[in-house]
Formats: structure tokens, sequence, C-alpha cells
């Protein structure tokens, strides 16, 4: 690559890094003097990238957004991450994925053939139950809202996907906070106005309604962070943990049960012993994820966990007579 084509590109990298950059600076990470910045500054306004210069002591230039979409410049990194990105925004279920695939086609097609092996070689597979599509509009108002800090009224279907305009019951007003995805679903975490009370509500049921309401100011969630808070409300408790937590020790190495374990804590007791904390919705929920193992169980604590084995044992006993009634009973 010629030299002065190489240093543009340089050049237009450290442009796009941060917002403003001084010029002595630039020229200093250039290894060129202040006048041939001013020089390749000129030859990209050329190209179309809508430079500006700011002014003050030092005086710098910035990279403005412009009318007209210029020739893109990325890294190597920058271009695979780009293109594993859309891979995975074509099962966000986001209601982009249509134009996310065409749009990984037209990357995966300007890249030099080093990346795009790189890019061929991570084939991304969604293995989860798809999750209901979400109109991408609807996405985009959502955020536009939380943004804006506008009031939002939507309609607000109680079936699985707001398939029509009209809701259930009367339009929904609430000052939206944030728009979070959990297990593969699009949410917004808001503020209700007639319930006086957090809510979450999803996306894909969501029909929102024009014009938007007055802006409000925002308020402080619980615990101050969204994510412990939507965690908390999906595991049904006030805290970030779950409502029912025991402990017991499993006759199987740390390392199998650790494997299968997402939020518990597994501890070493032996060659094929550990203790196992976990949590769950129930006691009889957390009992039978514990009997999943299928190992001698030894519980530690507390009373509630017990009680939960035993009524699942005497359930468990008498669904396994009924069935060996029923196979006697049939075969006579």
């Amino acid at each position: 690559m010629p030299k002065t084509s190489a240093r543009l590109l340089a050049l237009l990298s450290l442009l796009q890094a941060r917002r403003d950059w001084p010029g002595a600076l630039l020229a200093r990470r250039l290894d060129v003097s202040p006048r041939t910045v001013r020089r390749d500054v000129d030859r990209l306004r050329e190209l179309g990238y809508p430079i500006v210069a700011v002014k003050g002591p030092d005086g710098g230039y910035r990279l403005d957004a412009g009318k007209d979409l210029p020739p893109l410049l990325f890294d190597d990194e920058q271009a695979v991450a780009l293109a594993i990105a859309l891979q995975i925004a074509t099962i966000s279920g986001a209601g982009i994925e249509e134009a996310a695939a065409r749009a990984l086609t037209t990357v995966r097609q300007v890249m030099p053939a080093r990346l795009r092996h790189r890019v061929d070689t991570l084939q991304i597979t969604a293995v989860e139950r798809p999750a209901p599509q979400v109109d991408s509009r609807v996405l985009l108002a959502l955020s536009a809202a939380v943004h804006a800090h506008e009031v939002l009224r939507f309609d607000y279907a109680s079936a699985p996907a707001a398939s029509s305009a009209a809701g259930d019951g009367p339009p929904r007003r609430v000052e939206p906070h944030h728009l979070v995805t959990w297990g593969g679903r699009w949410y917004l975490v808001a503020w209700d106005l007639g319930r006086r009370d957090w809510r979450i509500f999803r996306a894909d049921r969501i029909t929102p309604r024009t014009p938007a309401g007055p802006r409000f100011t925002p308020r402080e969630l619980p615990g101050g962070d969204v994510a412990a808070y939507v965690t908390s409300r999906f595991r049904g408790s006030g805290s970030g943990d779950w409502p029912c937590r025991g402990e017991v020790i499993l006759g199987l190495p740390a390392a199998d049960v650790s494997r299968y374990v997402r939020d518990g804590v597994v501890e070493e007791l032996g060659p094929d012993r550990c203790r196992l904390v976990l949590g769950s919705w129930s006691w009889p929920g957390l009992a039978a994820d514990l009997g999943r193992f299928d190992a001698p169980i030894e519980v530690v604590g507390p009373p509630e966990l017990k009680d939960a084995f035993a009524r699942l044992a005497r359930r468990f006993a008498a669904a396994a007579t009924e069935t060996a009634t029923g196979t006697a009973t049939g075969t006579a």
C-alpha cells in the first residue's frame, strides 16, 4: 500500500476512535508534521468524510456524521466483531433477522480472504426454543421513549404475541426506564402510572400508541441496578437471590456436578463427594432439580428442603405404584 494511502487509513482510524483530536497529537501519533495532517484531512474530506475543525487553544479535528455514507473503515478485529454481531442479530428475535442476514452477506463479500475464513469458521446456531418475534419498529419506539424520558401509552395483549392493535383492557401509561433482554425475549422495565408500581412488560405484546406523553424525571429503580432487579423479579423474590436455596452433599465428583450447575456453588469434598448450594423457585422444584443427578443425596439444610424431598418421595412412590398396577391390569 502506498505510504500516503496507509497514512490516510491510519488517520481515519484515529478519528473514529475518539471524538476530538488535537492536531499536534495527531501529528505525533502519525509521526508527521501538522501541515501533513492538514493536507491528509483535506484528502479525506474530498473522499466524503465530514471532518470538521475544532476551535480552541490546541485546535484539532472531529469526524462528524454526514448526510451520505462514505466508505467505512474497520481494522481486522473490528470487521470480525461486526460479522459475529450480525450473526447473533439473525437469531436475536428483534425483528431485524432478514436485514442482519443481508448485511452479513455484504460485509462478508468485501472482507479480505483471511478475515472471511475466520468468520466462516464461526457458525452460530440457536439451540434454545424460538423466542417470539418483536417488530423492530416497536423496539425502536420503546428505545426512543426510554432515551427521551417520555411517558409511553400502549396496548398490552395477554396472548403470547401482540398480533393486533387491540389489547386487553384500557391502554397502559408508563414511564419507560430500560429495554432489556432475558432468556431470548425483549422486555420493557417501566413505572406503571396506573398501578403506581414497577412492572416488566414483554415487548412482543406491546403495541405503542401515538403521540407519546409528556417528559418525566427518571425514578430510581429498586436496588439501583436493572440487571439485579430483573433477575430478582424473574426468580420471584425481592432480592437478587432465589426464593428457595438449599445445601446438600452429593455422591459425585465436583467436576461432574459443576458442568450442570449454572449459578450454584460446588465444593469438592473428596474424589466422589461434593457440597452443592443451589436455588430454585420452590422447595419441591429444588428437590426435583437435585434429584436429576441420580446420586446419593445428604440434605444439609434447611428443613424445608428435607420436607420437600419427603413429599416428592411419597408422590413418586404413588406414581410408581399406579403405573405398575395399571400395567398389570392392562396385561391381565
